[in-house]
């Protein structure tokens, strides 16, 4: 693997602002001030503007009249439509994944769980939330799937932080992923892909509340 220093400047502030946007240091709305941002990367303006136009090419960033480059916002239907098409991927995942994951596989799926109910919510719980996906993704042995359910993702991360951020949410994500490993274990696809959609469904709607949430105003909640 590259050392960082060998990464082209332009890579690096493209990841850099990929992060930012994963955690929600940048939200939707966020200009993306070419000046502000080489000062704060510590590079010159060139790479930063390719990593902005890397950004709009993967439809996170686009241009507003008057504001210039924007990190897009996503509208309740498109959320929707996002997670419909995730239910779909991540689905057929879990079912190619009962046929074709190896001992090694399902054992790595029930201790990144074991560790995920272990953990308390917050950016660890996020990441190996994220690790037990694309494990199972990688033992569904479909590059087509990986390639089309990256591209997803990308988008995906307009959303911010995932929504392993509530307690309560960590807890039914934890027993949501042990219903698919039980499927995983017995080589049941049908059943997999059963417990992966209905998973997929259940982090749909916590993300939901949440926009919801975002939503109210102070004088609505009084």
């Amino acid at each position: 693997m590259a050392d960082d220093s060998e990464i082209p400047q332009g890579q690096g502030a493209y990841r850099r602002l990929l992060e930012e946007i994963r955690n929600g240091a940048l939200t939707p709305g966020a200009r993306l001030r070419e000046t502000e941002l080489a000062e704060r990367l510590g590079i010159s303006r060139t790479p930063v503007r390719e990593a902005i136009r890397q950004l709009e090419a993967d439809g996170l960033v686009v241009h507003m009249a008057r504001q210039g480059a924007t990190i897009r916002n996503l509208d309740h239907a498109e959320v929707v439509e996002l997670y419909e098409m995730r239910s779909v991927l991540e689905g057929t995942a879990g079912r190619l994944a009962a046929r074709a994951a190896s001992d090694v596989e399902l054992a790595e799926l029930a201790a990144l769980n074991d560790a995920l109910a272990a953990s308390d919510p917050g950016p660890q719980a996020r990441e190996l939330n994220r690790q037990f996906h694309r494990t199972l993704l990688e033992a569904a042995r479909n590059r087509f799937l990986v390639k089309s359910m990256s591209a997803l993702q990308k988008t995906l991360l307009i959303l911010g932080p995932s929504t392993l951020t509530e307690a309560e949410r960590a807890v039914s994500a934890v027993e949501e992923h042990r219903a698919v490993l039980v499927a995983l274990q017995a080589r049941d696809g049908q059943a997999a892909e059963a417990a992966m959609r209905l998973h997929v469904d259940a982090a749909l709607s916590a993300r939901l509340r949440g926009m919801r949430g975002r939503e109210v105003s102070p004088e609505d909640d009084l």
